[in-house]
Protein backbone atom coordinates (compact mmCIF):
# COMPACT_ATOMS: atom_id res chain seq x y z
CA UNK A 1 0.00 0.00 0.00
CA UNK A 2 1.26 3.41 -0.66
CA UNK A 3 1.41 6.05 1.95
CA UNK A 4 -2.06 7.77 0.88
CA UNK A 5 -3.39 4.77 1.66
CA UNK A 6 -2.22 3.70 4.78
CA UNK A 7 -2.58 7.63 6.43
CA UNK A 8 -5.26 9.50 7.44
CA UNK A 9 -4.67 12.55 9.26
CA UNK A 10 -6.56 14.03 12.67
CA UNK A 11 -8.31 16.87 10.48
CA UNK A 12 -9.91 14.61 7.94
CA UNK A 13 -10.92 11.99 10.80
CA UNK A 14 -12.56 14.89 12.73
CA UNK A 15 -14.09 16.16 9.76
CA UNK A 16 -15.79 13.42 8.58
CA UNK A 17 -16.69 12.30 11.96
CA UNK A 18 -18.31 15.58 13.73
CA UNK A 19 -21.08 16.10 11.38
CA UNK A 20 -21.91 12.18 12.23
CA UNK A 21 -21.16 13.09 16.17
CA UNK A 22 -23.56 16.21 15.65
CA UNK A 23 -26.55 14.18 14.44
CA UNK A 24 -26.08 12.16 17.96
CA UNK A 25 -25.60 14.79 19.99
CA UNK A 26 -28.55 16.39 18.10
CA UNK A 27 -30.86 13.14 19.20
CA UNK A 28 -29.54 13.26 22.90
CA UNK A 29 -30.91 16.75 23.19
CA UNK A 30 -34.34 15.50 22.56
CA UNK A 31 -34.19 13.29 25.78
CA UNK A 32 -33.47 15.98 28.34
CA UNK A 33 -36.03 18.18 26.12
CA UNK A 34 -38.79 15.99 26.62
CA UNK A 35 -38.14 15.16 30.08
CA UNK A 36 -38.09 19.04 30.69
CA UNK A 37 -41.60 18.99 29.38
CA UNK A 38 -42.89 16.12 31.27
CA UNK A 39 -41.41 17.24 34.76
CA UNK A 40 -43.64 20.71 33.92
CA UNK A 41 -46.94 18.93 33.23
CA UNK A 42 -49.30 17.49 35.97
CA UNK A 43 -48.15 14.50 37.93
CA UNK A 44 -44.43 14.04 36.25
CA UNK A 45 -43.40 11.22 38.57
CA UNK A 46 -45.88 8.71 37.09
CA UNK A 47 -45.83 9.84 33.70
CA UNK A 48 -41.54 10.43 33.81
CA UNK A 49 -42.33 6.82 34.94
CA UNK A 50 -44.81 5.77 32.29
CA UNK A 51 -42.81 7.57 29.17
CA UNK A 52 -39.31 5.66 30.36
CA UNK A 53 -41.28 2.47 29.98
CA UNK A 54 -42.98 3.00 26.83
CA UNK A 55 -39.48 4.21 25.42
CA UNK A 56 -38.08 1.34 26.84
CA UNK A 57 -40.51 -1.17 24.88
CA UNK A 58 -40.20 0.99 21.57
CA UNK A 59 -35.95 0.28 21.65
CA UNK A 60 -36.16 -3.36 22.22
CA UNK A 61 -39.07 -3.57 18.99
CA UNK A 62 -36.42 -1.16 17.33
CA UNK A 63 -33.46 -3.28 18.03
CA UNK A 64 -33.37 -5.08 14.61
CA UNK A 65 -33.39 -2.20 11.99
CA UNK A 66 -30.70 -0.59 14.57
CA UNK A 67 -27.51 -1.97 12.24
CA UNK A 68 -29.16 -0.91 8.49
CA UNK A 69 -27.04 2.26 8.73
CA UNK A 70 -23.73 -0.40 9.31
CA UNK A 71 -25.28 -2.66 6.71
CA UNK A 72 -25.89 -0.05 3.36
CA UNK A 73 -22.60 1.72 4.98
CA UNK A 74 -20.82 -1.38 4.03
CA UNK A 75 -22.65 -2.96 1.34
CA UNK A 76 -24.43 -1.11 -1.13
CA UNK A 77 -22.29 -0.49 -3.51
CA UNK A 78 -23.91 -0.96 -6.80
CA UNK A 79 -27.57 -1.45 -8.31
CA UNK A 80 -27.84 -5.15 -7.95
CA UNK A 81 -26.74 -5.07 -3.89
CA UNK A 82 -28.64 -1.97 -3.32
CA UNK A 83 -32.15 -3.45 -5.29
CA UNK A 84 -31.40 -6.65 -2.26
CA UNK A 85 -30.71 -4.28 0.37
CA UNK A 86 -34.00 -2.36 0.23
CA UNK A 87 -35.90 -5.77 0.15
CA UNK A 88 -33.98 -6.57 3.03
CA UNK A 89 -34.55 -3.45 5.18
CA UNK A 90 -38.31 -3.56 3.89
CA UNK A 91 -38.95 -6.58 5.24
CA UNK A 92 -37.41 -6.21 8.77
CA UNK A 93 -38.66 -2.64 9.07
CA UNK A 94 -42.42 -4.26 8.32
CA UNK A 95 -41.75 -7.36 10.61
CA UNK A 96 -40.26 -4.40 13.54
CA UNK A 97 -44.02 -2.44 13.12
CA UNK A 98 -45.91 -5.94 13.52
CA UNK A 99 -44.46 -6.93 16.77
CA UNK A 100 -44.79 -3.27 17.95
CA UNK A 101 -48.87 -4.00 16.88
CA UNK A 102 -48.80 -7.02 18.97
CA UNK A 103 -47.61 -5.61 22.10
CA UNK A 104 -50.35 -3.42 22.23
CA UNK A 105 -53.15 -5.73 22.02
CA UNK A 106 -54.29 -4.67 25.23
CA UNK A 107 -54.42 -8.44 27.02
CA UNK A 108 -50.59 -8.55 26.12
CA UNK A 109 -49.40 -5.44 27.43
CA UNK A 110 -51.20 -5.50 30.79
CA UNK A 111 -48.83 -8.61 31.16
CA UNK A 112 -46.36 -7.09 30.50
CA UNK A 113 -46.61 -3.76 32.24
CA UNK A 114 -48.81 -5.23 35.47
CA UNK A 115 -47.27 -8.71 35.62
CA UNK A 116 -43.65 -8.55 34.29
CA UNK A 117 -42.42 -5.18 35.35
CA UNK A 118 -45.08 -4.75 38.09
CA UNK A 119 -46.72 -0.56 37.35
CA UNK A 120 -49.18 0.14 39.28
CA UNK A 121 -52.21 0.59 36.99
CA UNK A 122 -52.27 4.39 36.42
CA UNK A 123 -48.96 3.92 35.27
CA UNK A 124 -49.21 1.36 33.21
CA UNK A 125 -52.45 2.58 31.68
CA UNK A 126 -50.32 5.81 30.71
CA UNK A 127 -47.13 3.65 29.19
CA UNK A 128 -49.42 1.77 26.89
CA UNK A 129 -51.23 5.11 25.25
CA UNK A 130 -47.45 6.22 25.52
CA UNK A 131 -46.55 3.03 23.42
CA UNK A 132 -49.95 3.73 20.73
CA UNK A 133 -48.30 7.34 19.71
CA UNK A 134 -44.46 5.51 19.50
CA UNK A 135 -46.54 2.96 16.82
CA UNK A 136 -44.90 4.29 13.37
CA UNK A 137 -41.61 4.38 15.66
CA UNK A 138 -39.70 1.51 14.47
CA UNK A 139 -40.47 1.23 11.09
CA UNK A 140 -39.28 5.28 10.53
CA UNK A 141 -36.39 4.55 12.14
CA UNK A 142 -35.09 1.47 9.77
CA UNK A 143 -36.58 3.43 6.97
CA UNK A 144 -33.97 6.47 8.21
CA UNK A 145 -30.89 4.62 9.06
CA UNK A 146 -30.92 2.49 5.35
CA UNK A 147 -30.61 5.34 3.69
CA UNK A 148 -28.09 7.03 6.28
CA UNK A 149 -25.87 4.64 5.34
CA UNK A 150 -26.07 4.98 2.07
CA UNK A 151 -25.29 9.07 2.83
CA UNK A 152 -22.11 8.03 4.60
CA UNK A 153 -20.79 5.28 2.00
CA UNK A 154 -20.84 8.66 -0.24
CA UNK A 155 -19.41 10.71 1.70
CA UNK A 156 -22.24 12.55 2.59
CA UNK A 157 -22.05 12.72 6.64
CA UNK A 158 -23.26 16.60 6.61
CA UNK A 159 -27.17 15.26 5.51
CA UNK A 160 -27.39 12.82 8.36
CA UNK A 161 -26.90 16.07 10.19
CA UNK A 162 -29.55 18.03 8.01
CA UNK A 163 -32.10 15.24 8.87
CA UNK A 164 -31.78 15.30 12.29
CA UNK A 165 -32.32 18.75 12.58
CA UNK A 166 -35.45 18.53 10.73
CA UNK A 167 -36.46 15.37 13.46
CA UNK A 168 -35.50 17.95 16.40
CA UNK A 169 -37.44 20.47 14.74
CA UNK A 170 -40.63 18.27 14.05
CA UNK A 171 -40.32 16.48 17.65
CA UNK A 172 -39.51 20.19 19.45
CA UNK A 173 -42.56 21.70 17.55
CA UNK A 174 -44.87 18.78 18.40
CA UNK A 175 -44.11 18.86 22.21
CA UNK A 176 -43.78 22.69 22.73
CA UNK A 177 -47.31 23.08 20.86
CA UNK A 178 -48.38 19.87 22.84
CA UNK A 179 -47.14 21.56 26.27
CA UNK A 180 -49.09 25.25 25.72
CA UNK A 181 -52.05 24.64 23.38
CA UNK A 182 -53.44 20.43 24.32
CA UNK A 183 -54.39 19.36 27.96
CA UNK A 184 -52.24 15.81 27.63
CA UNK A 185 -50.79 14.11 29.90
CA UNK A 186 -47.19 14.00 29.75
CA UNK A 187 -45.99 10.63 28.72
CA UNK A 188 -48.39 11.10 25.89
CA UNK A 189 -46.68 14.55 25.26
CA UNK A 190 -43.55 12.13 24.94
CA UNK A 191 -44.89 9.54 22.44
CA UNK A 192 -46.50 11.78 20.14
CA UNK A 193 -43.34 14.24 19.64
CA UNK A 194 -40.82 10.96 19.63
CA UNK A 195 -43.19 9.77 16.36
CA UNK A 196 -43.61 12.96 14.84
CA UNK A 197 -39.59 13.88 15.21
CA UNK A 198 -38.79 9.64 13.35
CA UNK A 199 -40.94 10.05 10.63
CA UNK A 200 -40.09 13.58 9.51
CA UNK A 201 -36.33 12.44 9.54
CA UNK A 202 -37.26 9.40 7.55
CA UNK A 203 -38.67 11.61 4.75
CA UNK A 204 -35.27 13.54 4.88
CA UNK A 205 -33.60 10.91 4.95
CA UNK A 206 -35.02 9.47 1.51
CA UNK A 207 -35.58 12.80 -0.08
CA UNK A 208 -31.39 13.42 0.22
CA UNK A 209 -30.72 10.32 -0.81
CA UNK A 210 -32.05 10.52 -4.03
CA UNK A 211 -28.92 11.89 -6.25
CA UNK A 212 -26.51 8.66 -4.48
CA UNK A 213 -29.91 6.24 -5.07
CA UNK A 214 -29.38 7.21 -8.93
CA UNK A 215 -25.53 6.51 -8.66
CA UNK A 216 -25.72 3.27 -7.18
CA UNK A 217 -28.63 2.20 -9.49
CA UNK A 218 -26.65 3.08 -12.84
CA UNK A 219 -23.15 1.24 -11.23
CA UNK A 220 -23.21 -2.81 -12.18
CA UNK A 221 -21.35 -5.24 -10.87
CA UNK A 222 -18.76 -3.73 -8.20
CA UNK A 223 -18.75 -7.05 -6.23
CA UNK A 224 -16.99 -10.19 -8.04
CA UNK A 225 -19.27 -13.19 -8.73
CA UNK A 226 -18.28 -14.71 -5.84
CA UNK A 227 -19.07 -12.13 -3.53
CA UNK A 228 -22.54 -10.62 -5.23
CA UNK A 229 -24.63 -10.35 -2.65
CA UNK A 230 -27.82 -12.34 -1.81
CA UNK A 231 -30.70 -12.35 0.42
CA UNK A 232 -29.16 -15.44 1.91
CA UNK A 233 -26.17 -14.01 2.81
CA UNK A 234 -27.23 -10.17 3.60
CA UNK A 235 -29.00 -12.63 6.21
CA UNK A 236 -25.86 -14.28 6.95
CA UNK A 237 -23.95 -10.73 7.32
CA UNK A 238 -26.84 -8.77 9.07
CA UNK A 239 -28.51 -11.31 11.94
CA UNK A 240 -25.67 -11.44 14.28
CA UNK A 241 -25.97 -7.24 13.90
CA UNK A 242 -29.41 -7.82 14.89
CA UNK A 243 -29.09 -10.05 17.20
CA UNK A 244 -26.80 -7.48 19.06
CA UNK A 245 -28.86 -4.50 18.99
CA UNK A 246 -31.44 -6.52 20.18
CA UNK A 247 -29.67 -7.81 23.14
CA UNK A 248 -28.44 -4.56 23.83
CA UNK A 249 -31.69 -2.50 23.61
CA UNK A 250 -33.14 -5.88 25.62
CA UNK A 251 -31.51 -4.29 28.62
CA UNK A 252 -33.37 -1.07 28.57
CA UNK A 253 -36.55 -3.28 29.84
CA UNK A 254 -34.48 -4.98 31.81
CA UNK A 255 -33.40 -2.25 34.02
CA UNK A 256 -37.28 -1.27 33.93
CA UNK A 257 -38.82 -4.68 35.11
CA UNK A 258 -35.69 -4.52 37.81
CA UNK A 259 -36.65 -1.30 38.88
CA UNK A 260 -40.26 -2.86 39.79
CA UNK A 261 -38.66 -5.11 42.40
CA UNK A 262 -35.87 -2.33 43.87
CA UNK A 263 -36.08 0.11 46.77
CA UNK A 264 -37.52 2.97 45.67
CA UNK A 265 -38.55 1.91 42.00
CA UNK A 266 -41.06 4.68 41.14
CA UNK A 267 -38.13 6.95 42.12
CA UNK A 268 -35.90 5.02 39.69
CA UNK A 269 -38.52 4.62 37.33
CA UNK A 270 -38.88 8.50 36.89
CA UNK A 271 -34.82 9.63 37.33
CA UNK A 272 -33.36 7.24 34.78
CA UNK A 273 -34.86 8.37 31.71
CA UNK A 274 -33.30 11.66 32.24
CA UNK A 275 -30.45 9.99 33.96
CA UNK A 276 -29.84 8.23 30.53
CA UNK A 277 -30.60 11.38 28.53
CA UNK A 278 -27.25 13.14 30.12
CA UNK A 279 -25.18 10.04 29.57
CA UNK A 280 -26.49 9.63 26.05
CA UNK A 281 -25.35 13.13 25.08
CA UNK A 282 -21.76 12.59 26.22
CA UNK A 283 -21.93 8.61 24.71
CA UNK A 284 -23.16 10.04 21.64
CA UNK A 285 -19.77 10.96 20.68
CA UNK A 286 -18.51 7.25 20.45
CA UNK A 287 -21.60 5.62 19.09
CA UNK A 288 -21.06 8.13 16.01
CA UNK A 289 -17.58 6.77 15.72
CA UNK A 290 -18.57 3.55 14.43
CA UNK A 291 -19.58 4.34 10.98
CA UNK A 292 -16.47 6.40 10.83
CA UNK A 293 -14.50 3.27 11.31
CA UNK A 294 -16.25 1.60 8.85
CA UNK A 295 -15.83 3.94 6.37
CA UNK A 296 -11.98 4.78 6.48
CA UNK A 297 -10.33 1.55 8.37
CA UNK A 298 -9.46 0.20 4.92
CA UNK A 299 -10.06 -3.27 2.90
CA UNK A 300 -6.72 -4.07 4.95
CA UNK A 301 -7.02 -2.15 8.07
CA UNK A 302 -3.85 0.21 7.16
CA UNK A 303 -6.08 3.27 8.60
CA UNK A 304 -6.40 1.48 11.99
CA UNK A 305 -3.15 3.30 13.74
CA UNK A 306 -4.75 6.85 12.83
CA UNK A 307 -8.48 5.88 13.69
CA UNK A 308 -7.11 4.33 17.08
CA UNK A 309 -5.50 7.70 17.89
CA UNK A 310 -8.15 9.62 17.31
CA UNK A 311 -10.72 7.37 19.48
CA UNK A 312 -8.52 7.46 22.47
CA UNK A 313 -8.63 10.77 22.68
CA UNK A 314 -12.12 10.93 22.16
CA UNK A 315 -12.97 8.40 24.82
CA UNK A 316 -10.76 11.06 27.57
CA UNK A 317 -13.15 13.72 26.31
CA UNK A 318 -16.50 12.26 26.61
CA UNK A 319 -15.88 10.28 30.00
CA UNK A 320 -14.21 13.41 31.01
CA UNK A 321 -16.91 15.65 30.13
CA UNK A 322 -19.33 13.41 32.23
CA UNK A 323 -17.18 13.73 35.22
CA UNK A 324 -16.77 17.09 34.90
CA UNK A 325 -21.14 17.11 35.64
CA UNK A 326 -21.15 14.44 37.66
CA UNK A 327 -18.77 15.65 40.56
CA UNK A 328 -19.78 19.77 40.20
CA UNK A 329 -22.37 21.48 41.04
CA UNK A 330 -23.24 21.11 37.28
CA UNK A 331 -25.03 18.29 38.15
CA UNK A 332 -27.82 19.99 40.38
CA UNK A 333 -28.34 22.67 37.90
CA UNK A 334 -28.96 20.18 35.06
CA UNK A 335 -31.19 17.77 36.85
CA UNK A 336 -33.28 20.90 38.73
CA UNK A 337 -32.65 23.23 36.02
CA UNK A 338 -32.54 22.42 33.03
CA UNK A 339 -34.75 18.82 33.51
CA UNK A 340 -37.21 20.34 35.83
CA UNK A 341 -36.88 17.59 38.78
CA UNK A 342 -37.65 18.07 42.37
CA UNK A 343 -34.76 19.16 44.80
CA UNK A 344 -35.55 15.43 45.69
CA UNK A 345 -35.43 13.77 42.66
CA UNK A 346 -32.50 15.69 41.92
CA UNK A 347 -30.08 14.32 44.90
CA UNK A 348 -31.42 10.83 44.43
CA UNK A 349 -29.95 11.20 40.91
CA UNK A 350 -26.95 12.27 41.61
CA UNK A 351 -24.88 9.10 42.39
CA UNK A 352 -26.07 7.07 39.41
CA UNK A 353 -24.85 9.77 37.07
CA UNK A 354 -21.23 9.72 39.15
CA UNK A 355 -20.94 5.76 38.81
CA UNK A 356 -21.74 5.97 34.60
CA UNK A 357 -19.12 8.69 34.44
CA UNK A 358 -17.01 5.97 32.39
CA UNK A 359 -19.31 4.82 30.35
CA UNK A 360 -18.84 7.15 27.47
CA UNK A 361 -15.50 6.53 27.10
CA UNK A 362 -15.70 2.75 27.36
CA UNK A 363 -18.79 3.71 24.45
CA UNK A 364 -16.31 5.14 22.01
CA UNK A 365 -13.78 2.20 22.38
CA UNK A 366 -16.46 -0.93 21.85
CA UNK A 367 -18.04 1.28 18.61
CA UNK A 368 -14.09 0.99 17.22
CA UNK A 369 -13.82 -2.40 18.05
CA UNK A 370 -17.27 -2.90 16.16
CA UNK A 371 -16.46 -1.12 13.17
CA UNK A 372 -13.32 -3.16 12.92
CA UNK A 373 -15.29 -6.57 13.50
CA UNK A 374 -17.39 -5.20 10.37
CA UNK A 375 -15.10 -4.03 7.92
CA UNK A 376 -13.68 -7.65 8.37
CA UNK A 377 -16.80 -9.50 8.61
CA UNK A 378 -16.57 -11.10 11.98
CA UNK A 379 -19.79 -9.77 12.94
CA UNK A 380 -20.64 -12.27 14.98
CA UNK A 381 -18.39 -11.17 17.96
CA UNK A 382 -20.12 -8.09 18.25
CA UNK A 383 -23.10 -10.80 19.33
CA UNK A 384 -20.75 -12.45 21.83
CA UNK A 385 -19.74 -9.48 23.16
CA UNK A 386 -23.00 -8.32 23.96
CA UNK A 387 -24.47 -11.59 25.18
CA UNK A 388 -21.44 -11.36 27.46
CA UNK A 389 -22.35 -7.51 28.65
CA UNK A 390 -26.39 -8.09 29.13
CA UNK A 391 -25.42 -11.54 31.00
CA UNK A 392 -23.26 -9.20 33.19
CA UNK A 393 -26.26 -6.57 33.80
CA UNK A 394 -28.88 -9.05 34.44
CA UNK A 395 -26.61 -10.73 36.87
CA UNK A 396 -25.34 -7.48 38.52
CA UNK A 397 -28.99 -6.27 38.78
CA UNK A 398 -30.15 -9.65 39.91
CA UNK A 399 -27.32 -9.77 42.99
CA UNK A 400 -27.93 -6.26 43.63
CA UNK A 401 -31.32 -5.79 44.34
CA UNK A 402 -31.95 -9.42 45.70
CA UNK A 403 -29.30 -9.89 47.99
CA UNK A 404 -27.96 -6.09 48.60
CA UNK A 405 -31.32 -4.67 48.41
CA UNK A 406 -29.83 -1.53 46.18
CA UNK A 407 -31.48 1.41 44.90
CA UNK A 408 -32.69 0.20 41.70
CA UNK A 409 -31.18 3.54 40.27
CA UNK A 410 -27.75 2.28 41.54
CA UNK A 411 -28.14 -0.81 40.43
CA UNK A 412 -28.66 0.02 37.41
CA UNK A 413 -25.55 2.67 36.72
CA UNK A 414 -23.26 -0.40 38.07
CA UNK A 415 -24.45 -2.82 36.07
CA UNK A 416 -24.19 -1.23 32.84
CA UNK A 417 -20.57 -0.12 34.13
CA UNK A 418 -19.71 -3.46 34.75
CA UNK A 419 -21.45 -5.36 31.46
CA UNK A 420 -19.51 -2.45 29.10
CA UNK A 421 -16.14 -3.28 30.62
CA UNK A 422 -16.83 -6.85 29.77
CA UNK A 423 -17.53 -6.54 26.42
CA UNK A 424 -14.66 -4.27 25.87
CA UNK A 425 -12.66 -7.04 27.52
CA UNK A 426 -13.73 -10.24 25.14
CA UNK A 427 -13.48 -7.87 22.20
CA UNK A 428 -9.36 -7.62 22.20
CA UNK A 429 -8.89 -10.78 20.94
CA UNK A 430 -11.24 -11.35 17.94
CA UNK A 431 -9.48 -7.66 16.90
CA UNK A 432 -6.05 -8.39 17.58
CA UNK A 433 -6.27 -11.28 15.67
CA UNK A 434 -7.96 -9.61 12.80
CA UNK A 435 -5.55 -6.93 12.88
CA UNK A 436 -2.22 -9.33 12.73
CA UNK A 437 -4.56 -11.31 9.58
CA UNK A 438 -4.18 -8.00 7.69
CA UNK A 439 -0.36 -7.75 7.96
CA UNK A 440 -0.60 -5.34 11.36
CA UNK A 441 2.17 -5.38 13.38
CA UNK A 442 1.41 -7.39 16.68
CA UNK A 443 2.39 -3.85 18.89
CA UNK A 444 -0.58 -2.20 17.25
CA UNK A 445 -3.19 -5.41 16.96
CA UNK A 446 -2.43 -5.43 20.81
CA UNK A 447 -4.07 -2.25 21.41
CA UNK A 448 -7.36 -2.63 19.63
CA UNK A 449 -10.18 -1.75 21.37
CA UNK A 450 -13.46 -3.12 19.99
CA UNK A 451 -15.32 -5.31 18.01
CA UNK A 452 -17.25 -5.77 14.57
Amino acid sequence: MNKEDSQVSFVKILGFWAPLAATWMMMAVEGPFLAAIIARLSNPKYNLAAYGVAYSLALIVEAPVVMLISASNALARDRDSYLKLRKFALLINGLSTLIMMVILVPPIFKTIALDLIKLPENVAQLAYYSCLLLLPWPGAIGYRRFYQGILISNELPQRVAYGTMIRLLAMGITGLICYKFFALDGALVGGLSLSMGVVGEAIASRIMAILPVKKLLSKEGSFSQEKKLTLKNITRFYYPLALTSFLALAMHPMETFFMGRARMPIESLAVLPVIHSLVFIFRSMGLSFQEVGIAFLGEKNQRFKSLRNFSLLLAAFASGGLLGVAFTPLSNFWFHRVSGLSTQLTLFSILPTKILGILPGLTVLVCFQRAIMVNNRKTIHITISTIIEILCVFLTLFIAIKYFEAIGAVAASLALVLGRVMANLYLFKPCSLALRKSELTPSLACCSFEPR
